[in-house]
């Protein structure tokens, strides 16, 4: 998505700013109390202490309140069209999730227009923005044929960097009983359709959807050309696909509803990240949650994120998922906020966002409230004052749209 050109300014008093650098401040999320920070060009220029802070530039403040990097939000499902509410009112009156809901989507994608599609994702984008979230990957994948998906893609580039070719989300209907020709067809000429507008290649790997020896066929064929790997795994019952992730150096394994202390160990000696979705287990109310409290031990690196998609977690809110991981999945607050920024800027392989060191993106966010532990001490509450993306305001509450 296009950003103006930011005026450069500093923002002063801020009582509580996370950096998430610790050589800038207390602890892993870098705290300074008391603090400012410059922008310069869209960029952080500086870091410190608010009686420190340079005044040839124009001031914004904070009255105090706590700033946070933006959020980092490294799966989400945007480009789709259509409404799943029914299949949802049913799953809450006792009718198992399964993967095959998607297939519902699937239609009422591909009837939809270029225009459509993009008109949607980006009223969800401004769900995300009034919530916290300045950097988000979007997915592909409820097109399931060639023209729909390269279609899906091509939509997803205007609206941001990191766009994923999920053509293996699902084995597309009319396949359904030729599953492997479909297969060929996710690495052949749907892949070379996609490959110009995608930055990232995934699988659905799990029962009704992908086999693990189908999954690193297609992840193989992506890599090969030129697309970064990250895959979909565990979310429906155990599977055997860690391994495979590790092997082929994926970025991040999501879901991991269902984990071996096998899996943890392999994904805490590798560089892929696990990227949690607890709004996901809530919303098809899961027998569990993933292992998160055993992950963070074993010294695997987390993300989260909400997994904004129209069937099985439609919310675009972070602070949900975060309230959701420090009481469902036992993380600490520190460690839940880490991992809905610098952890999602890891699953993403980024190093100038989810974080605010000096040349780091503006990417920040003004919260109205004292400290970002309000995030699970006030679950449910919108707690985000003003989000600054590349600088520029992109939200501030109150504010007519």
């Amino acid at each position: 998505m296009s950003i103006n050109k930011s005026v450069d300014f500093s923002l002063v008093n801020i009582g509580l700013l996370v950096t998430n650098d610790a050589e800038l401040g207390e602890g892993p999320l870098g705290l300074i109390e008391n603090a400012a920070l410059s922008v310069v060009n869209g960029k952080i220029a500086w870091v410190g202490n608010s009686s420190s802070v340079d005044k040839s530039l124009p001031t914004v403040e904070a009255y105090g309140k706590c700033v946070i990097p933006g959020f980092v939000d490294s799966h989400s499902h945007l480009i789709f069209a259509g409404d799943r509410s029914t299949e949802f009112a049913a799953r809450m009156a006792g009718v198992p999730y399964s993967a095959g809901g998607i297939k519902v989507t699937t239609a009422a994608t591909r009837s939809a227009t270029a225009d459509q599609l993009k008109v949607n994702a980006a009223r969800l984008i401004a769900e995300m923005q009034e919530s916290g979230t300045t950097t988000i990957e979007i997915k592909s994948g409820y097109g399931l044929d060639v023209v729909t998906e390269e279609r899906s893609v091509k939509v997803a580039a205007e609206l941001t960097s990191e766009v994923t070719y999920l053509g293996a989300h699902v084995i597309a209907p009319e396949y359904s009983s030729e599953p492997d020709t479909y297969v060929d067809l996710v690495c052949g000429e749907m892949l070379q359709a996609c490959q110009p507008h995608s930055k990232w290649i995934d699988v659905f790997c799990d029962r009704g959807a992908f086999t693990v020896e189908q999954t690193r066929k297609i992840l193989k064929a992506g890599i090969s050309a030129g697309l970064k790997p990250r895959v979909h795994l565990n979310q429906l019952e155990q599977g055997e696909g860690i391994q495979m992730a590790v092997e082929l150096d994926c970025a991040s394994a999501d879901h991991l509803t269902f984990l071996t202390d096998q899996d943890i160990a392999l994904l805490a000696n590798s560089q892929t990240v696990a990227g949690l979705v607890p709004a996901c287990d809530f919303s098809t109310r899961s027998a569990q949650y993933p292992r998160a409290r055993d992950l963070l031990d074993a010294g695997a690196a987390v993300a989260l994120s909400p997994d904004c998609n129209p069937g099985s977690s439609y919310t675009t809110n972070m602070p949900f998922s975060i309230a959701l991981a420090v009481r469902e999945m036992h993380m600490t607050v520190d460690e839940a906020l880490y991992a809905a920024t610098k952890g999602g800027a890891k699953a993403l392989r980024r190093s100038d966002v989810g974080q605010l060191s000096v040349g780091s993106n503006a990417d920040f966010v003004l919260l109205n409230a004292p400290t970002y532990v309000h995030f699970a001490y006030r679950p449910g509450v919108p707690l985000i004052s003003k989000t600054w993306k590349d600088g520029n305001v992109v939200f501030t509450k109150g504010a007519s749209s």
